[in-house]
């Protein structure tokens, strides 16, 4: 790590004090060499440098260091100090520092501020009042117009304020926003992978009961059974990898998937699937393929669920800017022993396909059964 970056880390880290310091040690320099000078009000005359002008000095500039963490104090110090500077006419650049200080009580100040603001304006009455008496005939007008413009620096402070908290706040809106998008996309990706493999389960059990005459079918069938949770495993053991921090890529393709083995596992559930698939899938098809393999799933579950025996076509074309699914069920089959549905599942894949601009629809055949219908624009890292 080179000495530069360290220096900054460094910095970053350091109290916000040790950050503000430099800037009232740049002022507290620079205004002794004697021919310098600042701000000017009263119309006293000019006196030269003695050692309470150093107090003066320093009463104007160090408080800067804790112009964010003590804001009140650090404005109450300076002031002083630019009283001191100006009663006594030493005139310096370090009066700077109070329009400086003022719009860091601005932009800082967290508790009661408007009255911190009328305290100080109240304060300005007898050092206005002072000057007039003391000075040369300084017109009252010039002492408005220096507090007008001591207002204006709070109200610049103000002013950052309010966009630093409105900038916080969208901040924290889109930090919500985003949790809130993954936790719906997490739980869809769970209801996915757990409804279609424990419908399958389920499927196959049932089945189990009436095959006790056939010994190698029912071997069979319980086999059907634990392949299907060995795949519900390795699917949600790729699903929570997705979660970890030291995950490297976000990668969610199913590890076990592609839609042959999907397939095949519906077919061992006892639905007879025609699989028909079509072009060549593109090198980057962005969320396309996930969600292209999920409205199958869906699909196939639903037909498990609901139209359990009955013929099912799975049709899946790749084209070079979008995937289109189509999967029907002629409604012949029956939906004994199988779970009930929340009507959830197709529900996300409709925000799914939505998402990426495509369209999606999910409706009953009038012969019976249904047709799911998905167009999915490839392409698209949503």
């Amino acid at each position: 790590m080179s000495m530069y970056r360290r220096a900054t880390q460094w910095w970053h880290r350091s109290d916000v004090t040790v950050r503000d310091l430099p800037l009232g040690l740049f002022f507290f320099v620079a205004s002794f060499p004697t021919t310098s000078h600042g701000t000017k009000i009263g119309g006293l005359p000019d006196r030269p440098f003695d050692a309470l002008a150093v107090v003066a000095i320093a009463l104007e500039c160090l408080p800067l260091a804790v112009r964010r963490r003590l804001p009140v104090g650090c404005v109450a110090l300076v002031t002083a100090g630019f009283a001191i500077d100006q009663f006594r006419g030493y005139h310096t650049m370090a009066g700077t520092a109070l329009p400086i200080a003022l719009m860091s009580l601005g932009a800082h100040l967290e508790w009661h501020r408007r009255a911190v603001a009328l305290f100080f304006s109240v304060a300005y009455v007898p050092l206005a009042v002072g000057f007039s008496r003391l000075g040369s005939g300084e017109p009252v007008s010039e002492l408005v117009t220096f507090y007008v413009a001591l207002a204006f620096a709070w109200g610049v402070g103000a002013w950052l304020r309010s966009t630093r908290i409105a900038d916080a706040e969208r901040r924290s809106r889109i930090a919500t926003d985003t949790r809130t998008a993954e936790r719906t996309r997490i739980a869809s990706e769970l209801h996915d992978v757990v409804t279609h493999h424990v419908t399958a389960m389920v499927v196959q059990a049932e089945s189990a009961r009436y095959l006790t005459a056939s010994p190698e079918r029912l071997d069979q069938t319980l086999t059907a059974v634990t392949d299907t949770g060995r795949r519900a495993i390795t699917d949600l053991r790729h699903l929570l990898d997705l979660l970890n921090p030291d995950h490297g890529t976000d990668d969610r393709t199913p590890p076990v998937g592609r839609l042959l083995t999907l397939v095949e596992q519906t077919r061992q559930a006892g639905q007879p699937v025609e699989f028909t698939e079509e072009g060549t899938p593109a090198e980057s098809t962005g969320s396309a393929e996930l969600v292209a393999y999920r409205v199958v799933q869906e699909a196939l579950t639903n037909a498990l669920k609901y139209a359990h025996g009955s013929r099912t076509s799975v049709l899946v074309r790749h084209a070079t800017r979008e995937i289109t699914v189509e999967v029907s069920t002629d409604g012949s089959g029956s939906r004994a022993g199988s779970p009930g549905g929340s009507g959830r599942g197709l529900a996300g894949l409709r925000e799914r396909v939505d998402v990426l601009g495509g369209d999606f629809s999910a409706d009953p055949q009038v012969a019976g059964g249904f047709v799911v219908r998905a167009r999915i624009p490839a392409g698209s890292s949503s």
